[in-house]
């Protein structure tokens, strides 16, 4: 009872971060390149996979509604989504492959696989991952690199 309890009060410490970090804002084109993933990151590689997909996937939702939804609260879910399945992969890795091919996979399938996806969509397109890529890019670079350290 008290681990499921303890685990109940990380994951909502995390996620309490995720906010935080959401308030710290990257330059980027939409204003939703944040430090909203850093904890998920972190949570993922403490907790494990499912904890720090669901961290990922909140954290992002938040950074988006404080920046307006700016393309869409439909699309942001997709993204949410994304970052669950990317924050997931880097738990699984972490924990059981190699912590900085870890690192190196969440940070290409955030900075450039996620926009890539994304580019898929009507009305996204070239221009769309082009103007996305570096700002996501260096962003994501940033969040796993300091969960990383935090972590160690």
């Amino acid at each position: 009872m008290q681990t499921r309890l303890k685990r109940t009060v990380t994951l909502s410490m995390f996620i309490a971060l995720c906010f935080v970090g959401a308030t710290i804002k990257l330059p980027s084109p939409t204003g939703t390149v944040a430090l909203d993933a850093l904890p998920a990151f972190l949570a993922a590689s403490l907790m494990g996979p499912v904890p720090g997909a669901v961290t990922g996937l909140l954290g992002h939702l938040m950074t988006a509604a404080s920046a307006g939804f700016p393309l869409t609260p439909l699309i942001h879910l997709l993204i949410g989504v994304q970052m669950a399945v990317i924050v997931s992969i880097y738990g699984f890795l972490f924990k059981n492959v190699h912590r900085i091919l870890a690192v190196l996979i969440a940070v290409a399938l955030n900075g450039v696989g996620a926009p890539a996806v994304l580019m898929l969509l009507p009305g996204f397109g070239a221009a769309f991952f082009a103007a996305m890529v570096l700002p996501l890019s260096v962003g994501s670079l940033i969040n796993v690199l300091l969960a990383y350290m935090v972590h160690l």
